[in-house]
Protein backbone atom coordinates (compact mmCIF):
# COMPACT_ATOMS: atom_id res chain seq x y z
CA UNK A 1 0.00 0.00 0.00
CA UNK A 2 0.90 3.12 -0.53
CA UNK A 3 0.99 6.69 1.18
CA UNK A 4 -2.24 7.17 3.00
CA UNK A 5 -4.81 8.85 1.03
CA UNK A 6 -2.73 9.26 -1.48
CA UNK A 7 -5.37 8.37 -4.58
CA UNK A 8 -7.14 10.87 -3.17
CA UNK A 9 -5.80 13.40 -5.67
CA UNK A 10 -7.00 11.28 -8.67
CA UNK A 11 -10.84 12.17 -7.40
CA UNK A 12 -12.53 15.82 -9.45
CA UNK A 13 -13.51 16.94 -5.97
CA UNK A 14 -14.67 20.03 -7.20
CA UNK A 15 -17.07 18.61 -9.98
CA UNK A 16 -19.00 16.21 -6.72
CA UNK A 17 -21.43 17.73 -4.14
CA UNK A 18 -21.72 17.49 -0.57
CA UNK A 19 -24.56 18.83 1.50
CA UNK A 20 -23.55 22.44 1.48
CA UNK A 21 -22.01 22.64 -2.44
CA UNK A 22 -19.31 21.45 -3.98
CA UNK A 23 -16.96 18.92 -1.99
CA UNK A 24 -13.72 20.55 -2.66
CA UNK A 25 -12.94 21.08 0.67
CA UNK A 26 -13.42 16.96 1.59
CA UNK A 27 -10.22 16.04 0.86
CA UNK A 28 -8.51 18.37 3.61
CA UNK A 29 -11.62 16.77 6.29
CA UNK A 30 -10.10 13.50 5.49
CA UNK A 31 -6.58 14.92 5.70
CA UNK A 32 -7.64 16.04 8.92
CA UNK A 33 -8.79 12.69 10.09
CA UNK A 34 -5.41 10.89 8.87
CA UNK A 35 -3.24 13.21 10.42
CA UNK A 36 -4.95 15.57 12.96
CA UNK A 37 -4.34 15.01 16.49
CA UNK A 38 -7.07 13.15 18.49
CA UNK A 39 -9.40 17.03 18.63
CA UNK A 40 -8.92 17.66 15.05
CA UNK A 41 -10.04 14.45 13.80
CA UNK A 42 -12.95 14.17 15.66
CA UNK A 43 -14.15 18.10 14.40
CA UNK A 44 -12.98 16.93 10.58
CA UNK A 45 -15.10 13.65 11.44
CA UNK A 46 -18.55 15.69 12.54
CA UNK A 47 -18.05 18.23 10.11
CA UNK A 48 -17.36 15.49 7.26
CA UNK A 49 -20.72 13.66 8.54
CA UNK A 50 -22.72 16.71 8.44
CA UNK A 51 -21.56 17.00 4.85
CA UNK A 52 -21.82 13.48 3.13
CA UNK A 53 -23.61 11.38 5.43
CA UNK A 54 -26.14 13.65 7.67
CA UNK A 55 -29.48 13.79 6.31
CA UNK A 56 -28.77 12.50 2.96
CA UNK A 57 -25.38 11.13 1.26
CA UNK A 58 -24.52 12.63 -2.09
CA UNK A 59 -22.18 12.28 -4.50
CA UNK A 60 -19.32 12.65 -2.40
CA UNK A 61 -20.34 10.34 -0.10
CA UNK A 62 -19.50 7.15 -2.92
CA UNK A 63 -16.36 8.99 -3.36
CA UNK A 64 -15.35 9.66 -0.34
CA UNK A 65 -16.15 5.78 1.13
CA UNK A 66 -13.25 4.35 -0.37
CA UNK A 67 -11.05 7.04 2.00
CA UNK A 68 -12.76 6.71 4.73
CA UNK A 69 -12.32 2.93 4.41
CA UNK A 70 -8.00 2.98 4.05
CA UNK A 71 -8.58 5.70 6.89
CA UNK A 72 -10.52 3.03 9.41
CA UNK A 73 -7.51 0.38 8.52
CA UNK A 74 -4.74 2.90 9.68
CA UNK A 75 -3.93 2.39 12.93
CA UNK A 76 -1.62 5.85 13.01
CA UNK A 77 -5.47 7.56 12.69
CA UNK A 78 -6.96 8.95 16.05
CA UNK A 79 -10.66 7.79 15.65
CA UNK A 80 -10.63 4.79 13.83
CA UNK A 81 -14.09 4.14 15.59
CA UNK A 82 -15.57 7.16 14.65
CA UNK A 83 -14.47 6.83 10.97
CA UNK A 84 -16.34 3.44 11.55
CA UNK A 85 -19.37 5.12 13.30
CA UNK A 86 -19.33 7.16 9.99
CA UNK A 87 -19.50 4.57 7.63
CA UNK A 88 -22.49 3.43 9.38
CA UNK A 89 -24.39 6.40 9.31
CA UNK A 90 -23.46 6.41 5.64
CA UNK A 91 -25.02 3.07 5.61
CA UNK A 92 -28.38 3.85 7.09
CA UNK A 93 -28.80 7.17 4.79
CA UNK A 94 -30.17 7.94 1.55
CA UNK A 95 -30.83 10.24 -0.88
CA UNK A 96 -34.95 10.63 -2.07
CA UNK A 97 -33.98 12.45 -5.33
CA UNK A 98 -31.09 10.82 -6.07
CA UNK A 99 -31.61 7.17 -5.21
CA UNK A 100 -28.88 5.82 -7.41
CA UNK A 101 -25.97 8.19 -5.11
CA UNK A 102 -27.77 6.20 -1.93
CA UNK A 103 -27.20 2.58 -3.47
CA UNK A 104 -23.17 3.42 -4.98
CA UNK A 105 -22.64 4.99 -0.92
CA UNK A 106 -24.40 1.66 0.26
CA UNK A 107 -22.44 -0.65 -1.88
CA UNK A 108 -18.65 1.28 -1.41
CA UNK A 109 -19.50 0.92 2.70
CA UNK A 110 -20.08 -3.25 2.06
CA UNK A 111 -17.46 -3.27 -0.06
CA UNK A 112 -14.86 -2.90 3.19
CA UNK A 113 -16.74 -5.41 4.90
CA UNK A 114 -13.26 -7.78 4.89
CA UNK A 115 -11.95 -4.75 6.48
CA UNK A 116 -14.60 -3.98 9.55
CA UNK A 117 -14.46 -7.70 10.23
CA UNK A 118 -10.53 -7.42 10.40
CA UNK A 119 -11.05 -4.52 13.08
CA UNK A 120 -14.07 -6.33 14.82
CA UNK A 121 -11.74 -9.42 14.96
CA UNK A 122 -8.61 -7.78 16.45
CA UNK A 123 -8.21 -3.50 15.95
CA UNK A 124 -4.24 -3.47 15.53
CA UNK A 125 -1.35 -5.09 16.42
CA UNK A 126 0.08 -6.01 20.06
CA UNK A 127 1.25 -2.86 21.75
CA UNK A 128 4.69 -2.56 23.36
CA UNK A 129 4.14 0.64 25.30
CA UNK A 130 5.51 0.07 28.82
CA UNK A 131 3.84 2.87 30.60
CA UNK A 132 0.59 1.76 32.20
CA UNK A 133 -1.44 4.82 31.46
CA UNK A 134 -0.53 4.75 27.90
CA UNK A 135 -1.45 1.05 27.75
CA UNK A 136 -4.79 1.23 29.25
CA UNK A 137 -5.52 4.04 26.83
CA UNK A 138 -4.57 1.80 23.86
CA UNK A 139 -6.76 -0.85 24.89
CA UNK A 140 -9.20 1.32 25.46
CA UNK A 141 -8.72 2.70 22.03
CA UNK A 142 -8.64 -1.27 20.42
CA UNK A 143 -11.56 -1.75 22.20
CA UNK A 144 -13.26 0.97 20.73
CA UNK A 145 -12.13 0.44 17.00
CA UNK A 146 -13.39 -3.42 17.93
CA UNK A 147 -16.83 -2.27 19.02
CA UNK A 148 -17.74 0.04 16.08
CA UNK A 149 -16.30 -2.83 13.72
CA UNK A 150 -18.85 -5.85 15.00
CA UNK A 151 -21.64 -2.58 14.90
CA UNK A 152 -20.97 -1.59 11.64
CA UNK A 153 -20.87 -5.64 10.58
CA UNK A 154 -24.27 -5.89 12.04
CA UNK A 155 -25.43 -2.86 10.21
CA UNK A 156 -23.72 -4.65 6.94
CA UNK A 157 -25.31 -7.66 7.23
CA UNK A 158 -28.73 -6.55 8.09
CA UNK A 159 -29.21 -3.50 5.92
CA UNK A 160 -31.87 -3.00 3.34
CA UNK A 161 -32.88 0.11 1.91
CA UNK A 162 -35.49 1.15 -1.13
CA UNK A 163 -32.42 2.12 -2.94
CA UNK A 164 -30.30 -1.48 -2.36
CA UNK A 165 -31.16 -4.91 -4.10
CA UNK A 166 -31.50 -7.59 -1.45
CA UNK A 167 -28.11 -8.59 -0.67
CA UNK A 168 -27.04 -12.03 -0.05
CA UNK A 169 -24.25 -12.69 2.78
Amino acid sequence: MGTVLGEMRNVPWHELQHAYGSASQVPGMLSRIAWGDGPTAEDALSDLGQWIAAPAVFDATVAAVPFLWELAATETVKDRAGVLELLAAILASGHDLHPEWARAAHDAVVAGRPTAARLAADASSPQTQTHAHARAQAQAQKQAVRDAAVRLLAAIDGHTCAACPPRTV
